[in-house]
């Protein structure tokens, strides 16, 4: 084999080998940088000009269209408040009280970014649809059949994530997100 030949190859392997460790990078998810407040995740430099070029890159890639943190905050759950990765054929609830920010919505997605097929057309709970009791806690159900109540279908889709958008969050949530009182997610049965 000429030595020319052996450099083509070896240039190729190398363009090949980069290209595929690249998209590893950017498709493996938001880990980079987050931190952790029970099942939710979330990172400082989304939305913000101190995140670096791979963060940019998986924020672009999953749609989230990042504003920066004064503006609202991201936080993601994959899995319920015990751990377990979030199921659609199961029932859940999720509560909180009241978060530090001007609003609040929480979004449920399938996949990489993609909203879940339901009947209902309903995708997202935002604050405006809960009411809070007397001691300021408020509810909502994620199941795949209608529930009583604010619910938020799950499609029965074999895996979900939730993003809680928080817009205009304190400076204590912007400072310290894990220690943000944020909602639980409760897994009630599975079909």
């Amino acid at each position: 084999m000429k030595s020319w030949h052996r450099f083509a190859i070896c240039v190729t392997l190398g363009l090949i080998g980069g290209a595929a460790f690249a998209v590893h990078q950017v498709r493996g998810g938001m880990a980079d940088g987050t931190i952790s407040n029970g099942p939710w995740t979330t990172g400082k430099s989304f939305g913000t000009a101190d995140a670096s070029a791979l963060t940019r890159a998986k924020v672009a890639l999953s749609g989230l269209l990042a504003l920066p943190a004064k503006e609202a905050m991201y936080f993601t759950a994959k899995v319920d408040s015990d751990g377990k990765p979030l199921d659609g054929r199961c029932t859940y609830l999720v509560s909180g009280g009241k978060l530090d920010g001007r609003w609040w919505s929480i979004t449920l997605y399938e996949g990489e970014g993609w909203l879940v097929k339901n009947s209902a057309n309903r995708w997202s709970v935002p604050a405006s649809a809960v009411d809070q009791a007397e001691n300021g806690i408020w509810s909502f159900t994620m199941a795949p059949d209608r529930q009583s109540g604010v619910w938020l279908p799950t499609g029965e889709v074999p895996a979900f994530d939730l993003t809680l958008r928080l817009y205009h969050p304190s400076p204590a949530v912007i400072g310290n997100p894990a220690k943000a009182m944020l909602p639980a997610i409760k897994r009630l049965g599975c079909a």
